[in-house]
C-alpha cells in the first residue's frame, strides 16, 4: 500500500514530501496554484501506467514510497520517463505494464459530471446508472449453480457442513437484498438440519459447494449495491434510491412521487457519481484519489464525507487520499491532513 511520496522540481520551483495517515484516509490541502491537483493526477498516471500523460508534467522527479519498504522512482527525463522499482536499496527500471500490478488505483477528478467516449460527451450518471443496471442484469440473469468438481475439496464433518450451511445462507439472505439469489434445486431445504445432513450428506454437500461458488460470484456486487444505496440513502433529504424491477436505479420522493435523476440537484448528482465510482469501479486494496469532492456539496454533507469515505475504506481494505480546500471537508480529522507548503511558507 502506498504509505508517502516525495516529488521535486514541480513546475521547476516546488518540492514536496508528504506521508499518508496510518488510518484509512489523508486529506491534502493547499493554496491554489501549488501543484496539488497536478500531483495528485500523476500519481493515477504513474500507478496506471499511462507514461505519455506523465511525460508532459512539468516535474524532476517523484518517489512513491509503500509500506513493503519498496520505492517507486520515476524521473522525467529524455523522451520517455524513467521507472525504477527501488527494493533493498537496488533499483531496477520496469516497464509501463509492469507498473499497472503494483497498485490498484482509482482518480476521481474534479470534471467528474460527464465522461468522455468514442461516441462524444455523455452525462456521467446516466452513463453509471446504464452500467449500473447492466452488471445487475448479468447476475440476476445467471443463477443457475455450477456443479464444483469433488476432487480437490476439503472432507468437512456433518456438524462443520451444518455450520457452514448456515454461515452460507446468512450471506445469501445479504445478496438477496439486492435482488440477487441463484436458482435452487426443488426439494431441498437449506441449511439442512443435522438429520438432513446425515439422511443426504452427498447431495447436501454437492450444494453447498455450488452456492459457495455462486456467493463468491456475486457477493461483491451484491454488498456494493447495498452499501450503495444505504449511503446514498442515509445523505439525502426528502428522497430515495432504490433498484426498481427492471434493476434501474430510481429515485422516489418521501412523498411517494417518483424523480427523474436528471431532475437531482448538482450536489445530489455529485453524491451519486462519487459513491458509484468508489462502490463499483475501485478494486479491494486499492488508492482511491478524490479531487475536490466538495464541488456543489452544502456543508453539512461535507462535515459528514469525510467518515463516511474512511469507512468505506475500512470495508475494502483501502486508502483514501482527498485533495480539498475545504475546511468543512477535513471537518474534525486535521490529525489525518497534510498541507502542501513551499519551502519559505513552512
Amino acid at each position: 500500500m502506498l504509505k508517502g511520496f516525495s516529488i521535486y522540481g514541480l513546475f521547476g520551483e516546488y518540492d514536496y514530501e508528504v506521508s499518508l495517515s496510518n488510518g484509512y484516509i489523508t486529506f491534502i490541502h493547499s493554496l491554489n496554484g501549488y501543484g496539488k491537483s497536478t500531483v495528485m493526477k500523476l500519481i493515477s498516471d504513474i500507478l496506471k501506467g499511462n507514461t505519455d500523460e506523465v511525460k508532459n508534467v512539468n516535474f524532476k522527479r517523484i518517489d512513491l514510497k509503500f509500506s513493503d519498504g519498496t520505492a517507486l522512482i520515476v524521473e522525467n527525463v529524455g523522451e520517455s520517463p524513467l521507472i525504477q522499482m527501488q527494493k533493498n536499496e537496488l533499483e531496477e527500471e520496469i516497464s509501463a505494464e509492469e507498473l499497472r500490478n503494483i497498485q490498484g488505483v482509482l482518480y476521481i477528478s474534479p470534471d467528474r459530471s460527464v465522461v468522455y467516449t468514442e461516441d462524444g460527451i455523455r452525462p456521467a450518471l446516466e452513463t453509471y446508472v446504464e452500467s449500473l443496471t447492466d452488471k445487475l442484469r448479468t447476475a440476476k440473469e445467471n443463477d443457475r449453480l455450477k456443479d464444483i468438481p469433488k476432487s480437490g475439496r476439503k472432507e468437512l464433518t456433518d456438524a462443520e457442513l451444518e455450520f457452514w450451511s448456515k454461515d452460507l445462507k446468512a450471506k445469501l439472505d445479504f445478496i438477496k437484498r439486492a435482488g440477487i439469489e441463484p436458482d435452487m434445486p426443488a426439494g431441498y431445504k437449506f441449511p439442512p438440519s443435522r438429520f438432513e445432513i446425515m439422511r443426504y450428506r452427498q447431495d447436501y454437500e454437492d450444494l453447498a459447494f455450488s452456492l459457495e461458488e455462486y456467493v463468491k460470484r456475486y457477493y461483491d456486487i451484491s454488498e456494493s449495491t447495498i452499501v450503495y444505496t444505504d449511503i446514498v440513502n442515509d445523505l439525502l433529504v426528502n428522497k430515495s434510491v432504490y433498484i426498481n424491477e427492471g434493476n434501474i436505479l430510481s429515485v422516489r420522493m418521501d412523498n411517494g412521487a417518483m424523480l427523474q435523476l436528471d431532475k437531482l440537484s448538482s450536489g445530489e448528482k455529485q453524491i451519486l457519481i462519487m459513491f458509484y465510482l468508489i462502490m463499483f469501479e475501485a478494486k479491494h486494496g486499492s488508492i482511491i484519489i478524490i479531487d475536490e469532492p466538495e464541488i456543489s456539496l452544502h456543508i453539512g454533507w461535507q462535515q459528514r464525507l469525510g467518515k463516511t469515505f474512511s469507512d468505506i475504506a475500512r470495508l475494502r481494505g483501502m486508502h483514501m487520499i482527498v485533495s480539498t480546500h475545504s475546511p468543512q471537508m477535513i471537518h474534525d480529522c486535521w490529525d489525518m491532513s497534510v498541507e502542501l507548503k513551499v519551502e519559505d511558507d513552512r
